[in-house]
């Protein structure tokens, strides 16, 4: 798995850093003054626009704003129950070990602030160079408010990089008073883990029209259950006759005091080839949900922890209602429940907000990435294993208007092996743009995210979806498929003008597969049965994994031609011939950007700042 610690840079010189150093002890000292002037009133909320609690109970709750053109972070952390400190910060799953972390710690007289790092047996260390910044801790009767900031990249080997897509929060909690950062036990400390897309883009919000109107898509006073975790489903209906309107804008609309359970939450319309669907209303996995509802799956709204109100382009609209449009919606919620409260009721849901004065343009939805389908298989025991989908030239140039389409949002989508999902778009064999990329991403955490910039499609591009997987806890093969257990490769994307063209997709040529059957039968003394009657998961699960058999097959995703689905909305292929073809040849990659690393002035010194709280105690 690739790290994601700041990558190695050019640096100034120590002794320009010898004199920062002197400077920033300067400024130490009146940060403590500063601290001290700070006490009493509570920052304004407009300031933070991004909120997110970060425990269970909701006794820290984190706010942060973006600025892109200083390449930052400003952090707001509220700790409701302040004890003797605690941990915040960063790594690639969510673990402590290999974290970067900032540490608020008390003896219980004197408190300190400070940028820390912890090493792979999760012991703490004061970092050389100190990026966490500090900017003030306020007291305020709902607690205290801890103020700080941290550049994107710093040029640090031990710091955490912060890029576009998910990013693992972590927090601990100092339940003791400790004389020292190093006697402080990662391991042995109270907290859990956040995820959120941190880098939120500076989008513009859209003109919203005089008849707009809302509709909420909301669970029925539920009981949530206690345990850890529940998908709630809901059934709705829109009224008889509802004419065609368009979906502008929604937003999340969570129960007071639910905001640390309520996790995600997705609005799906059902499929119009149905007149009716049964009324639900209870756990999305209970057997007594109706099979029917298992064709409720076009998204129309999604929302996941962290996420603000959604916006569509002003020049178009996410159609719903009207002829060829089902009347029935299924609200899904997933609840986290860690702590495992008893008897919460919860009425949490998804407010659409749409207009009968419809848009220049439908938005639709299109599915990228790989077919779902078992020919596509990861062994077990990988740390990364990578399969790619492809969206080809052949098909873009049949189905997408001479105009293109633009690419306005995202939602990456894989099961529970996958740990990174990139879409790029390819022109001429070269690679041009990226379209969507999380290097860290998780399948608890899925959400539509708005690009920072539209991407245009036009006929003849590519679209390239590669998912990276981690199997090493599993001890046989994961195919591709439906099931929890088995795996996808997707990538929904937003876009206008809608097109026919509804899904983009491919798989390894099964004739192929076939042959790597038959070689991995001559190379091994245990036959894999290529009986007929065998599935293609059977034969999977029969191969012995040693390293020849491995890389056989990643070597056959990467060199063996395709099936592409070019699809209508009906299921249909668009008339073509779509087997055996040729992977799509790309001669230039994207370069990887570079870290843009801030001034050497812009990093304390390596101690950590005094803070005037008072003295600590337990409560």
């Amino acid at each position: 798995m690739q790290s994601s610690r700041s990558k190695p840079c050019s640096c100034p010189s120590l002794k320009l850093r010898e004199v920062a150093s002197m400077y920033f002890t300067l400024v130490a000292a009146f940060l403590v003054i500063l601290v001290v002037a700070l006490q009493g009133s509570a920052p304004r909320q407009s300031d933070f626009p991004y909120k997110v609690p970060l425990d269970p109970q909701g006794l820290l709750e984190l706010s942060w704003n973006v600025s892109y053109p200083e390449q930052a972070v400003h952090f707001q952390l509220l700790i409701r129950e302040l004890h003797f400190g605690l941990l915040f910060g960063m790594s690639d799953r969510g673990e402590f070990e290999n974290a970067d972390l900032a540490v608020l710690w008390s003896d219980g007289h004197n408190s300190y602030f400070g940028d820390a790092w912890s090493d792979a047996k999760g012991q703490l260390h004061m970092d050389s160079q100190q990026d966490y910044q500090l900017l003030g801790a306020r007291r305020a009767p709902e607690g205290l408010y801890l103020l700080f900031r941290r550049a994107f990249s710093t040029c640090d080997p031990k710091d955490y990089l912060i890029e576009d897509g998910t990013v693992h929060l972590i927090y601990g909690i100092l339940e003791k008073p400790v004389h020292s950062l190093q006697a402080i036990n990662v391991s042995a400390l109270p907290g859990g883990l956040q995820r959120v897309q941190l880098l939120k883009p500076n989008i513009s919000i859209p003109q919203l029209p005089r008849d707009m109107k809302s509709m909420e898509i909301t669970a029925p006073d539920v009981v949530i259950p206690s345990q850890e975790t529940t998908y709630w489903c809901y059934m709705a209906e829109l009224p008889e006759g509802f004419p065609k309107h368009h979906i502008i804008m929604y937003e999340p609309v969570v129960t007071a005091g639910n905001e640390a359970l309520v996790h995600h939450m997705e609005v799906f319309q059902c499929a119009a080839d149905f007149d009716s669907f049964p009324h639900y209303n209870g756990p999305c996995d209970s057997k007594m949900k109706p099979e029917r509802l298992n064709y409720c799956r076009h998204v129309l709204a999604a929302w996941a922890m962290g996420a603000q109100a959604f916006y569509y382009p002003e020049e178009a609209g996410l159609a719903f209602g009207g002829p060829g449009s089902s009347r029935y919606l299924r609200l899904e919620i997933h609840y986290h429940n860690p702590l495992v409260f008893k008897g919460r009721r919860d009425s949490s849901g998804i407010r659409l907000y749409y207009t009968a004065t419809l848009r220049p343009y439908d938005a639709g939805i299109m599915e990228l990435g790989l077919v779902y389908t078992p020919v596509m298989a990861i062994p077990p025991g990988e740390d990364s294993f990578i399969l790619t989908g492809y969206c080809t030239d052949k098909c873009t140039q049949l189905a997408l208007p001479s105009a293109g389409i633009r690419i306005f949002a995202s939602q990456l989508h894989t099961h529970l092996a996958g740990r990174k999902v990139v879409t790029v778009l390819a022109r001429h064999g070269r690679e041009r743009q990226g379209v969507n990329a999380d290097s860290h991403y998780s399948p608890h955490f899925q959400e539509i995210r708005m690009l920072k910039e539209v991407v245009a499609v036009f006929p003849g591009d590519e679209l390239i979806t590669t998912c990276t997987y981690n199997t090493e806890d599993r001890s046989r093969a994961t195919v591709g498929g439906f099931g929890i257990l088995e795996e996808m490769c997707v990538n929904y994307v937003h876009y206008y003008p809608q097109t026919q063209l509804e899904l983009c997709k491919s798989a390894v040529d099964p004739g192929y597969l076939h042959r790597y059957f038959n070689l991995v039968n001559r190379f091994n003394d245990e036959e894999v049965c290529m009986c007929p009657q065998v599935s293609v998961p059977q034969q999977f699960y029969s191969i012995p994994w040693n390293s020849f058999n491995r890389d056989v097959l990643r070597s056959l995703y990467g060199f063996a031609p395709i099936s592409v689905h070019c699809n209508k909305s009906s299921a249909v292929r668009f008339p073509g011939q779509w087997e055996k073809q040729p992977l799509p040849s790309i001669t230039e990659r994207l370069r990887e950007p570079s870290p843009r690393c801030p001034p050497s002035a812009g990093a304390q010194p390596a101690a950590p700042v005094p803070l005037h709280l008072g003295q600590l105690r337990r409560d």
